[in-house]
């Protein structure tokens, strides 16, 4: 019998399966899917040969989330890392491009780039402490108390009416509004702006990496530690109750909170149940991949280095989109999020053809097809680009939903990114991966510190899991 039972191998419940198997307990970890890895998996998605990311295709967090850090993920896959970390195309030919360095993305940002070098500077300086500050929970004190403030006053402004005071004209408001949009929320919003600024922290030092191999790299390299240190990862494992599974000592949960009530049953007290039934999820999102002749034309050249792309225009048209996405309305125009793996990846297609991952954002459950309104929004900033299409593959928000039960309506983010929804994740308290059931722990990204492929959710279940039940402390991760 194992020590330690693990439901759901994304890339949270892998990383506690990595921490608890190091530790030197016995771990089974059960994955409903044919393949580990939630979010992290890679598929021929439309013709042999080329190979598409089903979920996340650039990782913000593989060089800057502690878990990764502490597993030393670049030295066990390779990890692309573009001097661009990400670009927005605008109107009239001309685009902002965030470099690696700050510098250089400042004098490329005309008359506001100083401004846009006060505004990040600081964050880029004291980035441990941003980190930090925004994987735990943030109900307690800082390490950095000075990050803290810093970055406080600044989401304070980015997140309120104030977002344009400092600038001018419109091509760093533009740059800002692209990584906050990837909150899926309505602009301008604490949250999106948090999110947002922690974004452009990373991209201004460690950088967004492209995986070699695609996200599937990642996983493969977390279920081979795990089994190297005694582990086993069952695939095709649906498990339909706690009461399915061994009687482990400590069993841990990668699943969104409709997940837990199903495998509790009744075995939870009234009030943590009736939190769970009034978590609350976001919008979601149409997820469009292609194969290309060749690569997207973008009228800005510079673009072609980006790892990502923000399309949508302005900061007021992005805004709109997804403003409207709050409202409950698919833009005609949204904002769309773009990568180009096969330029730093020339393994995932043959012969001179790309591979391209996008997505927009869309009302929850959604079934409409965004393709169209994706081609357009790039056509209008890549002429030419609907002229290389090979082929396409359609995920609707509802299709992501069937894909992942923790992407409840198409939720990627496993629940509502506003400021209550970063707070109380899924409940309110010290410990929030802690459930009523002794040993039961849940570690999804419906617990702090939320979405994105960081593996602390994982990893901060698995260190109270450690403590409360075996009485041990957390192991060495590294190679």
């Amino acid at each position: 019998m194992p020590d330690v039972a693990v439901v759901g191998s994304g890339p949270n419940g892998l990383a506690a399966a990595v921490t608890m198997a190091r530790a030197g307990l016995k771990v089974h970890v059960y994955e409903a899917a044919p393949t580990p890895g939630g979010g992290l998996r890679t598929a021929e998605l439309i013709e042999p040969g080329h190979f598409h990311d089903v979920c996340s295709a650039v990782h913000p967090m593989a060089l800057a989330s502690p878990f990764f850090r502490q597993f030393q993920l670049s030295g066990r896959i390779r990890l692309e890392v573009p001097e661009v970390s990400y670009g927005t195309p605008l109107d009239g030919g001309r685009a902002a491009l965030a470099y690696r360095s700050l510098e250089r993305t400042v004098a490329g940002l005309g008359r506001d780039g100083a401004a846009f070098g006060r505004l990040m500077a600081p964050l880029v300086q004291r980035a441990e402490g941003i980190t930090d500050l925004t994987l735990n929970q943030l109900l307690r004190i800082p390490r950095d108390p000075v990050a803290a403030v810093l970055f406080g006053a600044r989401v304070l402004e980015q997140g309120s009416p104030l977002w344009g005071m400092r600038f001018r004209e419109d091509l760093a408001p533009a740059l800002l509004t692209g990584t906050a949009a990837h909150a899926v929320s309505q602009l301008p919003a604490l949250a999106a702006a948090g999110a947002g600024l922690m974004l452009g922290t990373l991209a201004h030092t460690v950088g967004w990496p492209v995986p070699a191999g695609g996200s599937a790299a990642i996983a493969q390299a977390m279920v081979a530690d795990i089994e190297a240190h005694g582990g086993v990862v069952e695939t095709g494992a649906r498990i339909g109750s706690l009461a399915e599974l061994p009687p482990a000592r400590a069993t841990l949960l990668d699943v969104a909170p409709p997940g837990l009530l199903r495998l509790a049953g009744g075995r939870l007290p009234e009030r943590y149940r009736h939190a769970l039934e009034s978590f609350r999820f976001g919008n979601a999102a149409c997820k469009v991949d292609f194969i290309l002749s060749g690569p997207v034309p973008w009228a800005v050249p510079g673009l072609a280095d980006a790892g990502t792309v923000h399309v949508g225009g302005t900061r007021a048209e992005m805004a709109e989109a997804e403003n409207l996405v709050a409202a409950g309305r698919h833009p005609d125009r949204p904002y769309v999020l773009v990568s180009q793996p096969s330029r730093f990846d020339t393994g995932r297609a043959p012969g001179g053809r790309h591979i391209l991952w996008s997505y927009c954002h869309v009302p929850a459950g959604s079934t409409v097809d965004m393709a169209a309104a994706i081609i357009a929004q790039l056509e209008r900033f890549a002429p030419g680009f609907r002229d290389l299409i090979l082929g396409h593959h359609v995920t609707t928000a509802a299709g992501l939903g069937a894909y992942n039960e923790n992407y409840v309506g198409g939720d990627f983010s496993a629940g509502l990114m506003d400021l209550r929804g970063i707070i109380r994740r899924p409940v309110l308290g010290p410990v929030p991966w802690r459930t009523p059931l002794r040993g039961v722990y849940l570690c999804s990204s419906s617990t702090p510190p939320g979405p994105g492929v960081t593996g602390m959710p994982g990893f901060h279940a698995a260190k109270y899991a450690l403590k409360d039940i075996f009485g041990l402390a957390v192991p060495s991760l590294g190679i």
